[in-house]
């Protein structure tokens, strides 16, 4: 047996030794958790929405290094949040990658493009998107910190979302810094001018803005407020605020609804039921009850009846709580509907400005509130029983947002911070009445602003804020209201929480329009960078011609398209009628059968010849003829295409639908057409707009 002996200086020395080495571990271990890491691009986008992703794409495609910083877990926003149908307005407005991924999804479906869509299928698109452009994202990291040289950002600090006490951030330093978030944090943090709630009519000259008590998504009359009915000592009910009605127009803090767009399903095989959600109180669905007992649902399905007053006022009577949109494979979205549904009103005012701790528990107790609803729909014994047993005949779908049990991923943050930027966009925009000279995308949708408040009028209960108004026609949106004053920041883009009022922010606010914003500033970025100027300073000019030539940012030859309104390339004959919708502004239509022979013939320019698949829109309309005959000159041949219109299934929620004629070798430098006529038509002709995609 052998022994080692240490003598005393030798054992002093080793401790000595591994005194050292732990001292030098631990030295190590708090360098790496207190200096963040750096990481250099030449475009940070922050927020992993819709519009992120198309950004940043945008941007790689044009050979810039580009990173994704999204706070949250998922991507995609509310595109693959749960709204799979699509808030459109009209197709005219969108384009690029925004109108790309939509043909993308409609890949999918074996379609030329869909805009209903299952959220898992949006999901794999966006990945497509991402994998292609090999794009660098960041999950899970928020903002901590934005440092400045004058009116440039040089870097942000970010930090995990999950765990922001375990020390550990990155310091992300860019040239260009694009917020894509729904809350527009970096634009705050940038020291940028924003707003939050509503302007009064006044400040803009708007007649929809501010506070309005309108008859749509109402409460009926003679609902009472109170606990114990005919009692105001006894409390109001939950979810009706103490404050009282303001003036018509008057300006407020207060934010437009939120709530999630649920994605569920009637398939059994698929379905998971709804159960009791945590923190369950069923007293926040008193007021339903009541509104059950007056209304009479003959079904959750929503519908109404308009009465006209003598006064030429409308009034409307809802039935049913839930606006119900088909999507493929069974799925339904689900949104609000009426006075009580999933809107959670009132309940959000603090989100805007609020912590990440406010915003947390804002967002789970949405979540809670509209679990409760469904679950209270279905099994509360006081809801009547038919009501209870076709609420029961849903449920979150199996298939979709696994990791969260079906329940979809994104609160709908309808508004929170808008910029105010040189220019504001309003109402009298969307009306077109104001045209900016620097257009870059267009909005389509209607005015459309969710309740805002749930208060007490003459001793009934109401709600305030929704407004619903048409706009005439696509309208252009100002490059300067994505982008701050020069004073304040000048390499910074605000595509999503842009300059607008808050009603014209109700037009513009769609996910499509969205990822359209996105491309638009990520090319104005690119701009930037390359002739190193500030984002005010840039040509528009450039970027409206980038985006023109080059819409998917590969590079590739744009499809032609030729509408109606291009007089240019349409050649009419015969006494034909305008209506206004379908594709862009307007279509022609001719009615009827008729002795004269009646033509729209569409002339498009060639940059280069090849294969092209020909499409036609056929603007929604029940009184089509049954028969419509169309002719394709490919400037060889004559081919005449009679399209049944009875076998077509139009979209419900879009304006129309793009039917193919067929594919066709047209030739460079021989003029070719596609003609519409109303020869042996039995019915209404429509003629507004083509399109000729290249195949090859």
């Amino acid at each position: 047996m052998k022994f080692i002996i240490f003598n005393s200086f030798r054992l002093k020395s080793l401790r000595l030794h591994v005194f050292a080495l732990v001292l030098i571990t631990v030295l190590v271990s708090f360098t790496y958790r207190s200096s963040p890491s750096v990481i250099e691009v030449d475009i940070c986008v922050y927020g992993g929405s819709s519009a992120g992703i198309i950004a940043a794409y945008t941007a790689k495609k044009h050979g810039k290094s580009v990173i994704i910083i999204e706070p949250g877990q998922y991507l995609g926003g509310l595109t693959a949040g749960g709204l799979g149908a699509t808030d459109i307005g009209n197709k005219y407005a969108i384009t690029g990658l925004s109108k790309n991924f939509y043909r993308r999804v409609g890949d999918y479906y074996n379609k030329f493009e869909q805009w209903t869509f299952e959220p898992h299928v949006a999901d794999q698109v966006f990945a497509d998107y991402i994998k292609e452009a090999k794009l660098e994202i960041l999950k899970n990291r928020r903002l901590a910190n934005v440092k400045k040289e004058g009116e440039w950002i040089r870097e942000i600090t970010v930090e995990d979302s999950k765990n922001p006490q375990k020390g550990t951030s990155q310091v992300i330093k860019a040239k260009m810094f694009i917020d894509c978030t729904y809350e527009g944090d970096l634009m705050a943090k940038s020291g940028v001018s924003y707003t939050v709630g509503r302007e009064s009519s006044k400040q803009y000259g708007e007649s929809y803005n501010g506070v309005q008590l309108s008859d749509f998504h109402q409460l009926p009359d003679h609902i009472d407020p109170y606990k114990i009915p005919g009692k105001p000592s006894s409390g109001l009910l939950w979810g009706i605020s103490t404050d009282t009605l303001l003036p018509k127009g008057s300006a407020d803090n207060k934010v437009q609804a939120y709530n999630f767009r649920l994605a569920l399903t009637k398939d059994e095989r698929n379905r998971i039921p709804f159960m009791e959600p945590k923190n369950y109180n069923p007293d926040r669905y008193e007021l339903l009850l009541r509104i059950l007992a007056k209304e009479k649902w003959n079904t959750i399905h929503s519908s109404f009846t308009v009465d006209k007053l003598p006064n030429d006022e409308i009034k409307v009577h809802h039935s049913g709580g839930f606006l119900i949109k088909d999507m493929p494979n069974g799925k339904t979205d689900f949104n609000n509907f009426g006075g009580f549904s999933t809107d959670m009103i009132g309940a959000n005012y603090e989100y805007p400005d609020g912590d990440y701790a406010t915003r947390k528990k804002i967002w789970e107790d949405h979540e809670d509130y509209t679990k409760g609803l469904l679950y209270f729909l279905s099994h509360d014994e006081r809801v009547p029983a038919h009501i209870r047993k076709e609420m029961n005949s849903w449920g979150y779908p199996k298939d979709e947002f696994i990791a969260l049990n079906g329940f979809s991923s994104q609160l709908y943050v309808r508004e929170a911070r808008r910029m105010v930027s040189d220019i504001v966009m309003t109402q009298l925009h969307s009306e077109g009445k104001e045209v900016v000279a620097d257009p870059i995308a267009m909005a389509a949708y209607q005015m459309d602003s969710h309740n805002v408040q749930r208060i007490v009028v003459n001793g009934m209960v109401k709600n305030e804020g929704d407004v619903q108004k048409t706009v005439p026609a696509p309208f252009p949106i100002s490059y300067r209201s994505i982008i701050p004053k020069a004073g304040e920041c000048k390499n910074l883009f605000v595509p999503v929480c842009l300059s607008a009022s808050h009603i014209a922010f109700g037009s513009i606010r769609m996910e499509p329009v969205f990822m359209v914003l996105g491309q638009v500033a990520a090319t104005a970025a690119i701009e930037a960078i390359d002739t190193k100027l500030a984002v005010q300073q840039i040509s528009v000019t450039s970027v409206q011609k980038e985006l023109r030539e080059n819409p998917l940012a590969d590079g590739s030859l744009p499809e032609i398209v030729v509408d109606n309104n291009d007089s240019s390339s349409v050649v009419i004959t015969g006494n034909w009628e305008t209506r206004r919708g379908g594709f862009g502004r307007d279509y022609l239509f001719s009615k009827g059968k008729s002795a004269d022979l009646r033509t729209v013939k569409y002339v498009p320019s060639f940059t280069e010849g090849g294969i092209h698949e020909v499409f036609i829109y056929l603007s929604k309309n029940k009184e089509r003829a049954h028969r419509v005959v169309y002719t394709v000159f490919d400037g060889v041949k004559t081919n005449e295409i009679i399209i049944d219109n009875s076998s077509i299934k139009e979209l419900g929620l879009s304006s129309g639908e793009w039917v193919s004629l067929g594919r066709y070798k047209f030739l460079t430098g021989k003029e070719s057409f596609i003609e519409v006529s109303n020869k042996d038509a039995d019915g209404l002709v429509t003629a507004d707009a083509v399109i000729l995609k290249r195949l090859k």
